[in-house]
């Protein structure tokens, strides 16, 4: 029986989103097909669609899916249909990095999460194009097709519509503190740059016993919102602001930890140079392409500094976002308060809406 999906189609770079119905293909193999119920727009999104990253188009992006599976390939054990599952970034499983449990560094990774790489089929997903593998999901749509490796069953008994951000900005950012920075209970630690991935990392921390977290940003009532979920003390970033000397004034000799979502040259700066000895900075935004970050050897590493890059939260998907939405359920990680709902019709708005910093984290509702 075939399956039709409506999707929305990027035609070339910085073109809007136009919604068309395209019959989606059958799973393979190693395959999932999913009826999508809610997806979250992430700003790697809005960077492919303007084309200041790669991929092949015309294109359905969407990174953040989740819903309901429809079927399953006839090599899948551990997802069977009806199942209530998250999707995340693709990951080949067979090179050094992945049998290693690295996944997020997998040896494939741009080919299976930018170019549109159908793992096990190079039939197309959709009749007639476009291109549609994005992170093994394109899940700009209402149906999807993804691998079993990035597709997370998760308890029937929570919003699903709610959980899609989990699957890559979120988990992000709390991944960068509990994954890769993993600092001991009592550490003071920075966040540089609080949108969504910065807010996860301020929830991360707090769940992780840091003291004090310091969120800094350029946007006071973002800073507000920081210190409702999880930030003790803030710095607030104009022209004349000295980001380290305020740091200092907070811990007394400088962050254990900055985490860095920015991507900003001069905020990544100011975080290295708001460490203390034996610090370390995780960098999680990207800059532009050819941006180089310089630090002076005998000063600044040599005092035991560290700079550590961190991709997808250093997150194991089938373990790392069930533990996100387990402390979601209790409480402990309000990512809810980030988000606001549209209507699938309303993609572009939504684009725009996050574009323009309007909102943290749009999510788009396929019912």
């Amino acid at each position: 029986m075939t399956t039709t999906a409506r999707i929305a189609i990027v035609s070339e770079a910085g073109a809007d989103y136009t919604i068309e119905e395209r019959a989606i293909a059958d799973p393979g193999p190693h395959e999932v097909l999913i009826e999508l119920v809610a997806t979250g727009v992430c700003h790697t999104d809005l960077a492919v669609q303007a084309g200041d990253l790669p991929t092949n188009y015309p294109v359905v992006l969407g990174h953040e899916g989740a819903g309901k599976v429809v079927a399953t390939g006839s090599h899948v054990t551990d997802i069977a249909e009806g199942d209530h599952v998250v999707l995340s970034y693709g990951s080949c499983g067979h090179c050094r990095p992945c049998q290693e449990g690295d996944p997020a560094y997998c040896a494939d990774f741009n080919p299976l999460n930018f170019m549109n790489k159908r793992q096990g089929d190079d039939a197309p997903v959709f009749d007639d194009g476009p291109n549609a593998a994005f992170f093994q999901q394109s899940s700009f749509a209402t149906h999807s097709i993804a691998h079993e490796r990035n597709v997370v069953k998760i308890d029937a008994d929570v919003d699903i519509s709610l959980l899609g951000p989990l699957g890559c900005g979120i988990q992000t950012g709390a991944g960068a503190v509990m994954r890769t920075a993993q600092p001991p209970a009592g550490s003071s630690l920075l966040v540089s740059g609080v949108g969504s991935v910065g807010m996860a990392a301020i929830m991360g921390a707090k769940v992780a016993g840091c003291s004090p977290i310091i969120a800094v940003d350029t946007n006071e009532d973002r800073l507000t919102l920081a210190k409702e979920l999880g930030a003790t003390d803030t710095v607030h970033v104009t022209k004349d602001a000295n980001v380290p000397e305020q740091v200092r004034k907070i811990t007394g000799s400088g962050a254990d930890y900055s985490i860095e979502c920015s991507g900003n040259a001069t905020a990544a700066r100011a975080a290295w140079e708001s460490l203390a000895q034996r610090g370390t900075m995780v960098v999680v935004g990207a800059p532009p392409a050819g941006t180089e970050y310089s630090f002076d050897a005998n000063e600044q590493i040599l005092s035991g500094r560290k700079i550590v890059g961190c991709v997808e939260g250093d997150s194991k998907v089938k373990q790392f976002i069930p533990t996100l939405v387990d402390l979601y359920q209790k409480g402990l990680f309000p990512f809810d308060k980030l988000v606001k709902r549209y209507p699938f019709d309303k993609i572009n708005e939504a684009v725009a809406d996050l574009h323009d910093g309007k909102v943290f984290k749009p999510i788009l509702e396929m019912g």
